[in-house]
């Protein structure tokens, strides 16, 4: 066993002995699911002894992307014909993205296990036409309570979590299908490894992970992430018309496909403020957070010969392990981010805002998002199978800006995009048509201003059914 690995294991086991000390029954509950946490009440009484249920999610869209396309003008490799960014797929769609498996068990207050599994991935998968189609997207283990964001616990105590599973700083109630800048840069995907929480009192809390790292790649920010890296696109010759566009892609922080993948730990620290009523369905959270972590050389991804981290930001055919001929101006190996959040639920209100400042190879980009989103509960006019139809609609509204500072470097970077300046509005509104069934429609503005100060916009409408049973 390496050096860094035994050492990222001692980090876990004091961790988890940190947690384990400080650990007490709490009385909030287990943060929900993805994109429930809307929906779910504010306290969950545990029922004694194992408790489980299995469920499934189908999402199926109507999608209208525009066409569009910019030139590379300086692209490195001569093909034989012009090389755009293009939208992936443009005009009009209807799809069916994923069907999601999910499972849940408890046993008491203190422990608890979740797993999700991805199939179709369609809006996830990168590249969209050869990336992983079926995925873990989170399997965790949790020992302890933890408590949601803005709920406020009767006193101290902690978790510890082992497994697959989200950022702790990622917005979990999700009121649109649609991803905003930030949140698909820095904390989309869930990773592997260890997590601990500690409850200070009523009031402050912190949190601390050690993980594996999720590797650095492209995608474009709309639906589809793009085919960057296909065969199809394979220098210098043969090259193939690809089955997708490239899409304007950003640098995120991708799918974490395989344990040990060459990604180096992940050391993430967190320090929170939490205030809520008795009921715990109004309340104020703000949370400051950090983490790093040395990138790899490179990192192997299915369905692309790009690599990922360093190999990624080098451009192709880099000869030394930082820069090469068409390479960003890297200065070292490491990946920082800081950040800070707040939550707000009052009443129907949700409100999230997120700042990150990152440095990842010593180019900067910083950026902010914010959403919006009001839930009305509509009075009982139709029922159906005892159910009410239309109980509840919510219009969200969400900005989110991205700036990178990537001057300076070879001008022949084949993915001009990572330098542009980014803004996106998505706006939508959510119509529950019974418990477990709903529909979304949004439309997404999104515009990025390129070196030369011209303005462009990649626009996309959205409409989601989803079915949740």
């Amino acid at each position: 066993m390496s050096t860094s690995a035994r050492r990222w294991i001692h980090r876990g086991l004091a961790l988890a002995s940190l947690v384990f000390v400080l650990a007490s029954p709490l009385r909030a509950e287990e943060p929900p699911a993805p994109e429930a946490a809307a929906e779910a009440p504010a306290e969950t009484p545990a029922e004694p002894g194992l408790q489980w249920k299995l469920g499934v999610e189908a999402k199926l869209h109507y999608r209208h992307s525009d066409d569009n396309s910019i030139l590379i003008a300086n692209f490195p490799i001569d093909v034989g014909h012009p090389v755009t960014l293009s939208t992936v797929d443009p005009g009009s769609h209807i799809e069916l993205s994923t069907v999601t498996l999910v499972g849940d068990a408890s046993w008491g207050e203190n422990l608890a296990g979740n797993v999700r599994i991805d199939v179709g991935n369609l809006y996830d998968r990168n590249p969209t036409s050869t990336g992983k189609k079926i995925i873990v997207h989170d399997a965790w283990l949790r020992l302890g309570r933890e408590v949601r964001p803005a709920v406020m616990p009767e006193g101290s105590g902690g978790y510890f979590k082992l497994g697959k599973f989200a950022h702790f700083e990622r917005q979990n109630d999700r009121h649109l299908e649609s991803w905003g800048l930030l949140s698909t840069a820095f904390n989309r995907f869930s990773d592997v490894g260890f997590e601990g929480g500690v409850e200070l009192g009523r009031f402050v809390y912190a949190k601390a992970s050690l993980t594996t790292g999720n590797p650095l790649f492209i995608r474009d920010p709309n639906a589809l992430a793009g085919d960057n890296g296909t065969e199809a696109r394979r220098p210098p010759a043969p090259f193939s018309e690809p089955k997708l566009g490239s899409g304007f892609v950003i640098p995120y922080d991708t799918e974490v496909q395989d344990v040990g993948n060459g990604s180096n730990p992940q050391t993430s620290v967190g320090l929170g403020f939490h205030f809520s009523d008795e009921s715990g369905q109004n309340g104020v959270d703000v949370l400051a957070w950090g983490r790093e972590r040395k990138l790899a050389d490179t990192v192997e991804l299915e369905g692309t010969f790009y690599g990922g981290d360093l190999d990624l930001l080098n451009g192709p055919f880099n000869t030394s392990r930082l820069g090469g001929p068409f390479s960003l101006p890297l200065k070292d190996d490491k990946k920082k981010e800081a950040g800070a959040n707040i939550w707000v639920y009052w009443s129907g209100l949700s409100v999230f805002g997120q700042y990150v400042d990152q440095k990842v190879a010593g180019l900067k980009r910083k950026g902010i998002e914010g959403e919006v989103a009001w839930r009305f509960d509509l009075p009982v006019v139709w029922g159906l199978a005892g159910r009410q139809l239309f109980p509840h609609i919510q219009p969200a509204l969400r900005y989110s800006k991205l700036e990178p500072k990537f001057r300076g470097g070879s001008p022949q970077f084949p993915a001009p995009s990572v330098r542009w300046d980014w803004e996106k509005i998505d706006a939508g509104l959510r119509v529950t048509i019974v418990e477990g069934i709903d529909v979304t429609a949004e439309y997404s503005k999104n515009e990025f201003i390129l070196l030369n100060g011209t303005h462009r916009e990649n626009n996309e409408s959205l409409v989601t059914f989803r079915w949740k049973m």
